[in-house]
């Protein structure tokens, strides 16, 4: 799943940008969180704590959810440039015909 995403991820030079700073709005020094690390957290373990196991399993789960996100948001991604590209070509032929329509 880690391959994959990665993959999808550094596709694009928009990607490449989106996977070192989220949103955009942070500072460049800011990274996300990934999938990974969230599964391989690890706690100090107290006389009154949590059940290690059972914490365990929901950073599994956290992280596997974290990385569908990431997916989808990637796909998302994808699919906004494309429609985008797509919309500056209809504008370009749009001006181009209006163009020779002046003639």
């Amino acid at each position: 799943m880690r391959q994959l995403l990665r993959r999808i991820l550094t596709r694009s030079r928009k990607a490449r940008r989106w996977y070192a700073v989220v949103g955009g709005y942070r500072s460049a020094s800011y990274r996300p969180i990934r999938p990974w690390q969230v599964r391989g957290r690890q706690f100090t373990v107290t006389w009154r704590g949590l059940d290690p196991d059972e914490v365990a399993a929901f950073l599994d789960r956290v992280g596997d959810d974290l990385g569908g996100v990431y997916a989808e948001l990637a796909r998302s991604r994808e699919e906004t440039a494309r429609i985008k590209d797509a919309l500056r070509r209809w504008q370009s032929s749009q001006a181009s015909m209006r163009e020779m329509a002046r003639r």
